[in-house]
């Protein structure tokens, strides 16, 4: 079989045989690979003494599974179907609760940011919505970053005064069970909680670069790999600080930053080590099952 000159289709394979190396692919063509694209948008209502689901789109990699549960609130598990996110690939997630609705969400799996292309960045966008007398569990598995990522997210909270949220945010930078170290990455994250639609929260994280190197200085992470942002957001918040802070180990710290919001962060040698902290203090704090794909 006689291939085309590289010249029209710009490749060349190497001695004209199955599984000779591609290679003299232009700059166009390398970078032009497919994305991955998904959203999901899921509303919750409060009708007849119970929460049920009242609108849902879902599209491209993006799955919302509702399992089986003996808690008090029904689940909402997301799922990633293309395994992780790279440079180009686009979530978007949006989550509403009316009035008086209970809801936990996590995801089926740790989310992976993979190695990108240059200037190709990932980006995933939540936004959560809990409306008058409102309760919502967001309790997302870790995100693991790999060398090379280039990664950005967002999450977006709008609260009203007598609603309550509990968000935990895990991040392992490397999983140092597999040897892994982010020594060039890029990792942008921003959350932000608004209550009766003023801005009353706002963590960022911004690192580029060594991400390890930066880790392992005494006053960023002290050699910490895994790292976890909670925010909970109770009309009663104070009366945890106590109990929390008796749960926390000597790498976190919680404040209460205003009446009726409390914030901790913790890190942690490693993704296992930080969940035997993090397990207890959900559980605290959340009062209710926590989700099961947490314990496989």
């Amino acid at each position: 079989m006689a291939f085309p000159p590289p010249s029209k289709f710009g490749y060349s394979l190497e001695h004209g045989r199955p599984g000779g190396r591609v290679t003299d692919l232009p700059n166009d063509l390398a970078i032009a690979q497919p994305r991955a694209r998904g959203e999901v948008r899921v509303r919750f209502a409060h009708t007849r003494d119970r929460t049920q689901l009242a609108d849902l789109r879902q599209a491209g990699s993006s799955c919302a599974l509702f399992p089986r549960t003996h808690g008090a609130s029904p689940q909402l598990v997301l799922t990633n179907t293309s395994g992780g996110v790279t440079g180009g690939d686009r979530f978007r997630t949006s989550i509403g609760l009316d009035a008086g609705a209970e809801v936990t969400v996590t995801t089926q799996a740790a989310e992976r940011a993979y190695r990108a292309q240059p200037s190709q960045i990932g980006r995933v966008e939540t936004k959560l919505q809990v409306g008058t007398g409102a309760r919502l569990g967001w309790l997302p598995q870790e995100t693991i970053l790999f060398d090379g990522c280039a990664f950005a997210r967002r999450l977006s909270v709008e609260l009203a005064a007598d609603s309550s949220v509990l968000l935990v945010e895990p991040v392992v930078f490397g999983r140092s069970a597999m040897g892994e170290t982010v020594t060039t990455g890029q990792f942008d994250d921003r959350v932000e909680v608004r209550i009766d639609g003023r801005l009353e929260f706002v963590d960022r994280t911004r690192m580029s670069g060594d991400i390890a190197a930066a880790l392992g200085r005494p006053a960023v992470g002290s050699g910490a790999r895994a790292s976890a942002l909670i925010v909970f957001a109770h009309p009663a918040a104070e009366t945890r600080l106590d109990a929390v802070r008796a749960l926390l180990p000597q790498t976190a710290g919680a404040s209460l930053v205003q009446p009726g919001l409390l914030v901790a962060r913790l890190l942690a040698e490693d993704a296992f080590v930080l969940r035997q902290s993090l397990v207890p203090l959900i559980e605290h704090l959340h009062q209710d099952v926590i989700p099961r794909p947490w314990m496989i």
